[in-house]
């Protein structure tokens, strides 16, 4: 059976001032494919307009999002509580990078929720607050400006666990490599073209297409870029035989 353990991950909000943010925040979210969405003491300033404008398709998980009075309440039935802090001082020495520790959270995600928890946008986490969290992580940044927009941190931490879970399958080339034989056929009919059309003598064929050959090596050449090339070549060299059959060819 496939489980997904990002189904486990609560985004928890805390002391939240604006809507727009949790909006953006929900669609950083479901970019990642975690759809839970906690609100721990919102003090919103403004109404939710803003917030489903900014949520654009991922307003599910904004109409779905869970609301506490409180941090405690609100991270009570989660055997992991990640804080997120930029600042350093009283227990928030035990940082660690997200991409360092995303793939440890999500095992214990397979045993119950764990929160990942982001603080205020003005002052972020206070320390009682993060005294309570089992776990502290702290997205690298230049030092020159460690402040993160809000649903920017959600979005970057939001990334690492989705690529730790291994959800993402990365595309790859679906035509086989081309043989040898097909490369060579390939090389031979552009060295006669690029004689043919002018770009080269033949007594500099070897030089050049010593060239052609370094560019055509390097990554995966497969049958259809060679099918490809192989074609431009051909009907090349058609046209320049038939131009020189015309009246004034």
């Amino acid at each position: 059976m496939d489980t997904n353990p990002l189904e486990n991950i609560r985004v928890v909000l805390v002391g939240t001032l604006y809507t727009g943010n949790v909006g953006s925040a929900c669609r950083a979210m479901a970019n990642m494919g975690i759809r839970h969405l906690r609100l721990a003491a919102p003090n919103l300033q403004n109404s939710w307009e803003e917030g489903e404008r900014l949520a654009v398709h991922a307003t599910d998980v904004l109409k779905n999002r869970e609301e506490f009075s409180t941090f405690e309440e609100a991270v009570a039935d989660c055997v992991a509580v990640v804080g997120t802090t930029a600042r350093e001082g009283l227990y928030r020495q035990h940082v660690r990078a997200p991409r360092d520790c995303a793939a440890d959270l999500l095992s214990l995600a397979a045993t119950g929720p764990v929160a990942l928890v982001f603080g205020r946008e003005d002052k972020g986490l206070l320390n009682e607050e993060v005294a309570q969290c089992t776990h502290l992580i702290r997205i690298p940044v230049d030092e020159g400006y460690t402040s993160i927009n809000l649903a920017q941190a959600v979005l970057v931490t939001c990334y690492e666990f989705f690529t730790a879970s291994g959800r993402y399958v990365p595309p790859h080339e679906k035509a086989p490599p081309a043989p040898q034989a097909q490369k060579m056929q390939l090389m031979k009919n552009w060295a006669e073209m690029l004689v043919e059309i002018g770009f080269m003598e033949p007594v500099q064929t070897e030089h050049f297409m010593q060239g052609f050959h370094r560019v055509f090596s390097r990554g995966v050449f497969t049958r259809d870029d060679a099918a490809l090339l192989l074609g431009v070549a051909r009907q090349a060299r058609w046209a320049v035989r038939h131009a020189k059959e015309l009246p004034n060819g």
